[in-house]
């Protein structure tokens, strides 16, 4: 009888986490761990990404869930997280200190791609990841605006760099070296070698997650970062019109060629709700983001409005997610990260940090 019921707590538990993050994600749904004491009942969940915020409403949801049991007088939801490295492209080595780096890449420029990328990895901080930003746009770097951040960043050694702090997340950007309207006339091999220095001799403390904002475009640049950048995942962000979603199929294929998951599609500027009347309308169509899904087999992990506020807030230095973090636009941000970072915890799992390193002397 009582196995009955830890079974059917068990089921309520994992239907409360498909219904969060959406059947597409259903293999990132956690076994609960049910204990009943009398009539009290426990039940204990282990996430495999941030869930700070998401796991106290997760808990509110499940223990709403198991009280309506008339067996059961009371429940405690317990709601942990165990963030882990995966796999990154083959024949590629891990950085140590950073667990797992996801690019954020749109293949075409004004899609909105960096403002994602800030409130993304902003996100994934509100839900309790440790998280850096690298702005991989050297000609057009946008975080340092973005994320409000001023000044350069310390280097004790003269060859590496501490990275810049700003709403607890971890920075680097050329546009921390450079005045803001200097120009970069580099050519490609400079500027991806400049990729490569800022990503490698930033002394990064101990992430999760390293959110990487993409330059748009899929030439030499991206095509190189993408195959000497140890990344565990993609996200592609496009605006629903047909002109973006072309470039963003084009984006998801270059991934796929260089073996990094494409992690999900985020549709960005989705619509439009004016601030008088409040009538609703698709600016840049829609559907595009959802026919990418489903053409690829990916998930859609959340689309977004095209709303003024986003813009003011990323103008100003403290992104939507930071400015007006119980707001509904943040809300969504929020459930994008978890969705991605769910799907994340879906690929395989990379053990080399755990395996000790064999030196054979002569």
């Amino acid at each position: 009888m009582e196995e009955n019921l830890n079974q059917r707590i068990a089921a309520l538990a994992s239907d409360c986490q498909l219904e969060a993050l959406g059947s597409d994600l259903a293999a990132a749904v956690a076994e609960p761990v049910v204990e009943m004491s009398g009539s009290r009942a426990v039940i204990r969940l282990e996430l495999a990404y941030p869930a700070k915020r998401f796991g106290r409403a997760l808990g509110k949801q499940i223990r709403a869930a198991v009280e309506q049991l008339p067996e059961v007088d009371s429940a405690t939801v317990e709601v942990t997280t165990k963030i882990t490295p995966h796999q990154v492209q083959p024949n590629m080595q891990r950085l140590q200190v950073v667990k797992n780096i996801i690019a954020v890449s749109s293949a075409k420029g004004g899609v909105g791609k960096s403002t994602v990328s800030a409130n993304l990895a902003l996100a994934l901080a509100a839900e309790g990841a440790k998280v850096g930003m690298l702005d991989a746009d050297i000609y057009g770097p946008s975080q340092p605006r973005m994320l409000g951040v001023k000044g350069r960043p310390d280097s004790e050694d003269g060859t590496s760099f501490e990275p810049m702090m700003s709403y607890s997340i971890q920075s680097i950007s050329v546009g921390y070296l450079i005045d803001e309207e200097e120009p970069m006339i580099w050519r490609g091999p400079m500027v991806t070698k400049a990729m490569q220095q800022l990503l490698g001799n930033t002394r990064w403390k101990d992430l999760d997650y390293l959110i990487i904002d993409m330059p748009p475009g899929t030439g030499d640049i991206q095509l190189t970062l993408s195959q000497q950048v140890p990344v565990a995942g993609a996200v592609i962000v496009t605006t629903p019109q047909d002109i973006a979603t072309l470039d963003a199929r084009k984006g998801l294929q270059m991934f796929r060629k260089v073996n990094v998951p494409v992690l999900g599609i985020v549709e960005n500027m989705s619509m439009y709700t004016c601030s008088n009347c409040g009538h609703q309308e698709h600016i840049f169509g829609s559907g595009g983001g959802e026919r990418i899904a489903t053409d690829y087999g990916v998930p859609l992990l959340g689309s977004l409005p095209l709303d003024l506020k986003i813009r003011e807030h990323a103008d100003n230095g403290r992104p939507t997610v930071v400015a007006d973090p119980d707001g509904a636009v943040a809300g969504l941000y929020r459930q994008i990260a978890v969705r991605m970072a769910a799907k994340l915890s879906m690929q395989a799992t990379d053990f080399t940090h755990k395996m000790p390193k064999i030196v054979i002397k002569p």
